[in-house]
């Protein structure tokens, strides 16, 4: 009967040997998070900065007819407008494209409504990555007319 009480017993050691052994393969102790100097830069989950993509710039000059005016500076986190005019338009948007083109406004990144006669704006990019766009242009959505561009470099 002694040795029907050392099976179980030895059992429940290997058991605690391998719970010992399993733990020990953790980089954190348990029920803890990492602290941040465990995480990485380079970590997926590491949220991107403004200092991961460089500003851009650009002139506008007007399209089909129309006249805009000005400069833009697009960073991480904003879309700043400066010295900025357009001919009045009923549904100006700034979008971020590929192009200059309904086809590239289409495609492209609408950022928000614009005003035609305030010279400094500034609109977040929530979300957006700017360097995958080219050019910022001035829309009116209402007549699907591209009225101005910058070339973004």
């Amino acid at each position: 009967m002694r040795r029907s009480a050392l099976v179980p017993s030895s059992i429940g050691v290997a058991v605690l040997a391998l719970g010992l052994t399993l733990a020990g393969c953790s980089s954190t102790p348990a029920g803890s998070s990492p602290s941040a100097d465990t995480m990485s830069s380079s970590s997926p989950m590491a949220s991107s900065s403004p200092m991961d993509h460089p500003s851009m710039t650009g002139t506008f000059m007007g399209l089909n007819g129309k006249a805009v005016k000005g400069t833009v500076t697009v960073s991480g986190s904003e879309l700043v407008l400066s010295g900025f005019s357009s001919d009045e338009g009923p549904d100006l948007h700034v979008y971020l494209t590929n192009g200059t083109d309904e086809a590239a406004v289409s495609a492209g990144k609408q950022i928000d409504a614009v005003a035609f006669d305030k010279d400094s704006q500034t609109f977040p990019l929530n979300g957006v990555d700017p360097s995958t766009y080219k050019d910022v242009v001035i829309h009116c959505d209402k007549a699907k007319a591209v009225f101005g561009a910058a070339a973004l470099s």
